[in-house]
């Protein structure tokens, strides 16, 4: 896999350089309210621009239904990638037209063909973005799983290399399923079972202990035969559930689950609650995160960990009353010797929003998505075709 640093040395003075990054960053109507996947974006960027490169990048906001919606508009983008390079950075439809100068495409997603699931249309997109550059840089991790037209189809036609961030990305995706440090926990919340039904099946061969928190505790409490009220809760992933609980019983997984949870009247902020034990969740209340007894019993089942994955909140963390468990698993993991990584997405929103120091971490991937699809197993396309 040729990487940046090989492109660098080949020499992008006066070239022009397609970069894929991940900028899909969560809006308060164009008001960023994570720029995370932003900052993660500018190394790359900052060394081509430094080499005198002509950098052009595609990147996608949401999901726009394949036709321009200023909803999902990348101009808040643009406005802080040229913040934090120190540059301007001006939405375009061409490419970058002076050595140094950086154009961001507007959403990629507008034009249908980016996602088409027909090859020959993927392929016609790809070819339009091609012959605007000279090379492609795939820095754009929180993609790569999708097989694409600006993520995998225009690899396939121009010059690729493989971007400071997807590199160091794959390079940690590899230290978790080879020459593992042991023992391996992983920490999975959110809100669904179903999200993560292959990535468990796949981990229960793999982890020494597995915790699980967030909305998605509350389908295994209720396939061990616990009431859990109005709690978010998948009736139809009962049966899968409690094949893994009996395949965990079975490998000698420790499979660990809530035993208090903060029962809420609602969902909101403002919502009362009081701490309950998960066998007896009153009918009448919902779960809105893990109780004070379960984040102690986390912490400890944390402590003597070698390496740590965790992927989802403990709770809706959003709501400061109902972010204490989030905290609790994330001010363990930064206490722990272990090797910690924080699975993206929500994880890595919570990290930010609840003002932890990032540096805790040994690594906070910019892909959630992608981390959990690398852990279920799968091939990552994106990462493929850059090996070819």
């Amino acid at each position: 896999m040729k990487t940046l640093e090989d492109l660098l040395s080949e020499g992008v003075s006066g070239r022009r350089v397609l970069v894929r990054a991940d900028l899909n960053v969560p809006l308060d109507g164009d008001r960023i309210t994570d720029d995370g996947r932003v900052r993660a974006s500018v190394p790359t960027i900052k060394a081509l621009v430094g080499a005198g490169a002509r950098v052009l990048v595609a990147a996608h906001l949401g999901r726009p239904k394949g036709e321009p919606d200023s909803r999902f508009s990348l101009a808040p983008v643009a406005a802080r990638l040229g913040e934090l390079l120190g540059q301007d950075v001006v939405i375009g439809t061409g490419t970058a037209d002076a050595d140094g100068t950086v154009v961001l495409l507007e959403n990629i997603r507008f034009d249908p063909r980016e996602t088409s699931k027909d090859d020959a249309e993927r392929a016609a997109l790809a070819r339009e973005l091609a012959a605007k550059a000279d090379a492609f840089v795939s820095d754009g991790f929180g993609v790569v799983h999708r097989k694409q037209a600006s993520v995998y189809d225009v690899a396939r036609e121009l010059p690729h290399y493989a971007g400071g961030l997807v590199l160091a990305e794959v390079e940690v995706l590899h230290q978790l399923t080879e020459d593992l440090k042991r023992p391996y926990v992983v920490v999975l919340g959110g809100a669904k079972v179903s999200d993560k039904l292959g990535v468990i099946k796949n981990l229960l061969g793999k982890v020494d202990r597995l915790l699980v928190g967030g909305g998605m505790a509350y389908t295994f409490l209720k396939a061990q035969g616990h009431e859990v009220g109005r709690s978010l809760l998948q009736e139809d992933q009962l049966d899968q559930v409690r094949g893994f609980l009996a395949e965990a019983e079975e490998r000698g997984v420790e499979l660990v689950l809530p035993v208090d949870v903060l029962a809420a009247t609602g969902f909101a902020a403002d919502a009362p609650y009081e701490v309950v034990r998960t066998d007896a969740i009153p009918a009448d209340r919902e779960g809105l995160d893990i109780g004070p007894e379960t984040r102690e019993l986390f912490a400890g089942k944390l402590a003597d960990a070698r390496t740590v994955f965790w992927n989802g909140p403990m709770g809706v963390f959003e709501f400061e009353a109902f972010s204490g468990g989030t905290r609790a698993v994330a001010e363990a993991l930064v206490k722990s010797d272990a090797f910690t990584v924080v699975g993206g997405g929500d994880s890595a929103a919570a990290v930010r929003a609840l003002g932890l120091p990032e540096d805790g971490f040994s690594h906070i991937s910019t892909g959630g998505g992608a981390s959990l699809e690398f852990l279920e197993g799968k091939e990552l396309p994106g990462v493929k075709v850059l090996e070819d």
